[in-house]
């Protein structure tokens, strides 16, 4: 058996003159979580939809078990589930009647139709609102039934874009356990989210697009590692830190950066141990600290530093 299941090649895809997808490739393995970052119009979405055999590329190629993917390859096709952003589900059909009407595009029917839509149900929580309709449903639970809907025909590959907008906290950490369970099992995910708390819980690769190319393919360690600060140290001061003192505190070795004003600061750190040395630091010259927390650099951080800070429509 393949280790890597998906593997994308030099996609490449145009809208008029405009280069959406220029030169995408990586891989996922089985059971691997990769998340797919990108600021809006990075070609995230395009790259996306030609994975999933809704789009044609351009050039390039896409392969599922080293067997070619795309529009014109339907056994290929039925093997990759999708979770859009937008809902694809019938408000006044009941959940199970939804999933009987997805499962049968993929060919199910009795039986198996049947104890598939009950498996589904149960893996995403939903199990005892079968006949309910999701028009009685909230957003969460309408996220999850998107979900049991790509998953009816147990497709190898799942691609999630986008499956938490709009959720609670409680139907995020459901999605969150569901999807756990399917890398359990060796299914391989694709996850899209401008969530990046969501992504660093979840993926074990990550790869940023911008501009329709590939910025970073490396897992999260590595991502950090490319920050000249690999920590950071938030403090609160009991008074406020004169100009001097700043100038001082950001020129003192282990420290990357130093952003705040008044009494409030955050110290970018080389290693996080060296937050022991700044808070000294601080207490010899008489600024007392009434409050302090350390955090590892974010992938937001990181995130930022590859495609800039601007805003993008």
């Amino acid at each position: 058996m393949r280790e890597v299941l998906l593997e994308v090649r030099d996609l490449a895809k145009s809208y008029g003159k405009r280069r959406a997808v220029d030169g995408v490739s990586f891989h996922v393995r089985r059971g691997q979580t990769v998340g797919l970052l990108g600021p809006n119009g990075a070609g995230k979405s395009t790259t996306v939809g030609i994975i999933a055999g809704i789009l044609d590329a351009d050039a390039g190629e896409v392969l599922l078990d080293g067997q070619p993917a795309g529009t014109r390859h339907h056994d290929t096709r039925r093997r990759i589930g999708l979770v859009p952003q937008d809902l694809a589900l019938y408000d006044d059909l009941p959940a199970v009647e939804n999933l009987k009407l997805f499962g049968a595009l993929y060919g199910l029917k009795n039986a198996a139709l049947a104890a598939r839509c009950a498996a589904v149900l149960e893996l995403v929580g939903l199990a005892d609102r079968a006949r309910d309709r999701p028009a009685t449903f909230s957003g969460g639970m309408k996220r999850r039934l998107n979900i049991a809907a790509a998953l009816l025909h147990e497709p190898a590959l799942l691609i999630l874009d986008e499956p938490t907008v709009g959720v609670d906290p409680q139907s995020r950490n459901a999605i969150f356990d569901t999807l756990a369970a399917l890398q359990r099992a060796g299914t391989a995910l694709v996850y899209t989210s401008h969530y990046m708390e969501e992504v660093e819980r979840l993926a074990d690769h990550i790869v940023i697009i911008d501009h329709g190319r590939v910025l970073a393919d490396e897992s999260p360690a590595a991502l950090y590692a490319r920050l000249p600060a690999r920590a950071a140290l938030h403090v609160d001061l009991a008074e406020a830190l004169s100009g001097e003192l700043a100038g001082e505190l950001a020129r003192l070795p282990g420290v990357a950066g130093l952003l705040g004003e008044g009494p409030a600061w955050d110290v970018r750190l080389q290693d996080s141990t060296q937050a022991i040395a700044v808070l000294d630091w601080l207490r010899d010259r008489g600024q007392v600290p009434v409050h302090f927390a350390t955090a590892r650099a974010r992938l937001e951080e990181v995130f930022l530093d590859l495609t800039g800070r601007s805003l993008r429509d």
